[in-house]
Formats: structure tokens, sequence, C-alpha cells
């Protein structure tokens, strides 16, 4: 017998680690950051108090899943929608506690009016996003999405269908060639109008607006996108801040303006495997043995404003980042997620010696017609 708990916040947190047990490539943000993520009063992505709320699966008085149902108000208005979201969906190999889960979100995003649910959303597009399909046995880098096998079967025995086809890489950087610039690309970076900013301790928060003004650029065009308002993104990126290597990550300036960025962080994977995600009096140990082991980075973002575009500014940021990357002693670069529409990007990591790391699709359901 399945029971169905609304806002208990220790449950849903211990969700993922009952259902899927200690031999999981699954990977939870650590509890506090989840908790200000999930709170409508914290989190200014929610414009309302009841644009968000979670449950829990409970049997036998143990907890065997989880799930979100919240609203994007503004991506709703500004792609003409009434759409809602499902996110951290994370269940046992059980049926019945899936079908639970999912109908709790369905009729409480349905009882606002909305006329399809669309997931996994962690919780928005700029953030972790999707469900895994493909390549299950390959653990995710920080910031990359991951569900076992059975979570996208569940979806589909519910009526989700799969949509936005999106892969994740895997970059070798200790034995791959850096890219080649080509001589126009060389003289780009001979120009006076463009300029690498330095990145330190110091300027971190003034090049951190810098590429979120190069996202809401460069992305205005991508499907599901949502401008970044400078709360949500620095909401967002607070912890990151404190936890980023200033020497991988790269802001070019074009005639004085932020123009394209590559944004990387060291994985982190690994020290919330071993903390549990959990603050403990090991904690800092485990942080300062893994900050000085890890070999491994993120790549969270990589941007160029529109009027650069199809221009090979973003190779020249790659090369610097990657370049710094092997002088630092990192040797694999995860890429969070690229989506199939995405021609141009795909090509450059397929073509740049990036090998898919797993395969992630959205799942989407209709809500009308349905009690």
């Amino acid at each position: 017998m399945i029971k169905i708990i609304e806002g208990d916040f220790e449950a849903f947190f211990k969700a993922p680690f009952s259902a899927y047990g200690d031999y999981t490539n699954y990977v939870s943000p650590m509890k506090s950051d989840l908790k200000r993520f999930v709170s409508a009063s914290s989190n200014p992505l929610f414009k309302n108090p009841d644009d968000i709320t979670y449950f829990t699966a409970h049997r036998d008085g143990e907890i065997v899943g989880r799930i979100t149902a919240h609203i994007h108000t503004e991506s709703n208005k500004l792609h003409n929608l009434k759409q809602g979201y499902f996110g951290y969906f994370d269940c046992a190999d059980d049926d019945e506690a899936a079908t639970a889960l999912l109908t709790e979100a369905e009729n409480w995003l349905r009882s606002k009016g909305l006329t399809e649910i669309l997931g996994n959303f962690n919780l928005t597009a700029m953030q972790q996003i999707g469900v895994v399909t493909d390549h299950f046995h390959n653990a995710p880098y920080i910031d990359q999405m991951y569900s076992p096998e059975h979570i996208h079967k569940q979806l589909e025995k519910n009526g989700y269908q799969a949509t936005f086809p999106m892969t994740t890489f895997e970059l070798d950087i200790e034995n791959s060639d850096l890219p080649e610039l080509t001589p126009e690309q060389k003289a780009i970076l001979e120009s006076s109008d463009f300029q690498f900013i330095p990145i330190t301790r110091s300027t971190v928060d003034d090049r951190m607006e810098d590429a979120r003004v190069i996202l809401n650029n460069s992305f205005a065009n991508n499907p599901m996108f949502v401008p970044v308002t400078k709360e949500e993104f620095h909401f967002q990126a607070k912890d990151m801040k404190w936890i980023m290597d200033t020497r991988i990550s790269a802001v070019l300036y074009y005639k004085g303006e932020p123009a394209a960025c590559i944004i990387c962080i060291p994985d982190l994977n690994p020290f919330l495997k071993k903390t549990k995600s959990r603050l403990s009096l090991l904690t800092l140990w485990h942080f300062i043995t893994h900050k000085f082991s890890n070999k491994n980075a993120t790549l969270i973002f990589a941007g160029v404003i529109q009027e650069l575009q199809g221009q090979g500014i973003n190779p020249i940021v790659l090369q610097r980042v990657l370049m710094a990357m092997k002088q630092s002693g990192y040797e694999k670069l995860g890429i969070t997620w690229i989506s199939d529409l995405n021609k141009a990007s795909l090509a450059q990591n397929i073509g740049g010696l990036a090998k898919p790391l797993h395969r992630n699709h959205l799942y989407i359901k209709s809500l009308e017609g349905q009690e």
C-alpha cells in the first residue's frame, strides 16, 4: 500500500538514497542547497508561494520515491504555454509508487489550470534537465542529470512520451590535442577589439554577471529559454562561486563589453558521494582531500553573443580553457548537455574528441481530458 505525503522535506531529501540504495550512480545535491532550491520563499524563480510543491511515496515505513510539481510562470508567459513541470523524479523500481507520484504531480498541476506536464526539470531549462535513456553505466559529473533505467520506463508506462533529445559528453583532456585555430581566429586574438578579462577571487562576482549577460543574449532564440534575472542567476550560482577554480573559466570582451564565455567548475560529485550530501564533522576534511586529488571538471555552459555567432569565437575561448586545464593538471571534462537541435555544438564536441556520456530526453504528457 503506497502512502503519498506532501511537503515533508526530510523524506524528500532521503528518497533517492532509500530508493536506489548504495550502489547507484545517482548523486544528490547538498541537503542545504536542495532545501533552498525547492522553497518558494527563498528561490526567486517562483513568483508565488504556491508555484511549487513536492511529494514522497512511502510503503511499509520505507521511502520509495519523490517528485516535485512546479510552475515556471515566466516561461509560460514568454512561450504562450499552459505547461507545468515535474522534477526530482526519483523512485524505486516500483510501478505502483511511480504511478502514485506522477498522478499526484499531474493532479496538482491540473488544479492550477495547466494543460501539459514536462520534465525532469531540476528546476528549469538552465539547470539539470532530462531523464537518462541510455548509457546508464556511466557516472555523472556535477550538474549532469542521472537516473537509472527503470525511471524512463516508468514514465512511458504512465503515458509520457520522450521529446527534446540531448546528449551529455566527456572529453579526455589529458590525451586530446588542443583545437587548432584558423588564421581568421588567430586574427581575432590579435585584434585590439577582443580582450580576455581576468577572473580572480576579487572579480568573480563581476565575471559571473558578465556570464549572465552573455547567457541571456546567446540563448535568447533557443527553445524553452527564459532570460535569467540577476537575482535568479546569483541564487543558482551562490555556492558555485566559492568552489570555482578561476583558472579554468574564461570571459572574452568585444569592444569593452562581455561577448563570450565558458564557465567550468571542478567536479564535486565524488565529494558529494563520500559525504552523502550532508554536512558533518568530516565534511571539511573530505572537501580538502577532494580538492587536492580531483582531476575532473564540468563545463556548465558556453555562450557567444548573437552578434558574433558563426565567426569561430567559441573555439577560441575553448582552446584557452582547455590549455588552462592541461596546465592545471585536469584530466577529464564533463559537458552538461547539448540538444540534438544544436547541430553546431554537437559537431564541435563529437569532432573535438568528446565522447557521449549519457543520452537524455524530456518526457511530456497532456493533462487535458484526464482526471
